[in-house]
């Protein structure tokens, strides 16, 4: 529940909708992914 609101409280401060911040943040997600190396399990 602390992470919604977190993502509302953001959406406020950035005026902008809540499906744009999730969607800039799946692509932030996903950026960082490829450049760790995109292995779903990754080695200790």
């Amino acid at each position: 529940m602390k992470i919604i609101e977190n993502v509302r409280k953001c959406d406020a401060e950035q005026a902008i909708s809540e499906e744009e911040a999730i969607q800039r943040g799946m692509a932030e997600k996903s950026k960082e992914f490829v450049e760790t190396g995109a292995e779903v399990y990754a080695k200790a």
